[in-house]
This record gives structure tokens, sequence and C-alpha cells, in this order.
């Protein structure tokens, strides 16, 4: 299992630290994610009046964040619980982006990830996500 997700042989990836330098803080981001995924299962009213004007990028970023969230909780307290729940979100968001690969912001095709780096690929996302302003938000 993805154990040492800092390795970065070959792959240019930014550690944790960088990849999520502007990311809420964990709690807030915790509540956010929690709140996408209510108003994904439609418990709970999104922000706008409809159905987002995009739904394969709002699905994007609901998996992003999650993964994200995942990887930084699995990255502060690694253990195998938060080990394996940030590899099994990194893979959807992986598996995800190979069905829209339009949707992809970083170097880096999901094609190329494997199960063992499908981490390093959350990262990379992440960090081209924030530079790009955060679309889809």
């Amino acid at each position: 299992m993805d154990s040492t997700p800092d390795r970065t042989e070959g792959i240019d990836v930014p550690p944790p630290h960088e990849a999520y330098a502007d990311a809420p803080d964990l709690r807030r981001e915790m509540h956010q994610v929690l709140a996408l995924e209510a108003e994904r299962d439609g418990r709970r009213a999104g922000p706008g009046t409809g159905p987002p004007a995009d739904a394969r990028t709002a699905e994007r970023v609901r998996l992003l964040r999650r993964a994200a969230l995942m990887d930084r909780l699995a990255s502060a307290a690694p253990g195998p619980g938060p080990v394996a729940a940030a590899v099994e979100t990194a893979g959807q968001l992986v598996l995800h982006d190979r069905r829209h690969p339009d949707l992809v912001a970083g170097p880096r095709h999901p094609d190329t990830v494997t199960l063992a780096r499908s981490r390093l690929y959350v990262r990379q996302e992440y960090a081209a996500w924030t530079a790009a302003g955060r679309p889809g938000t």
C-alpha cells in the first residue's frame, strides 16, 4: 500500500506542505467537504439555484478536495486506516480523471498513475488546481 507517499522518485510532485499550503485548515476543510457531499447527495441545497453549470467539473472538485483531505489526514497520522482511506479516495479521483482527461490540470496524466502513486497524483492536481484559482468552486 502507499505507505511512503513522500518518496517521489522520477515524479515532480510538491511535498504535502507545499501542495496544501493554501488549503483551509483541516477542520474547516472537513466541514466544507462534508457540505459538498451533502449537496451531491441532495441532503442539502447547494450555493446555486439549480444544478451546477458543469456537473463534471463540480464532481471533480468534490473528488479532488475529498482525496486531498484524506491525504492530509493520512500524512498527519499515518496508520493503516488513514492511509487506506487516502489511497481509496485518490484512486477515485484517478478513475474520474481517466474518464475525463480534459479536466486534468497537472503535467502527469492519470493513465500513467499506479495505485501506489495515486496520492502523489492528488498532490499534483491539488497544487495545479490551487494555482489555477480553484476553478469550479
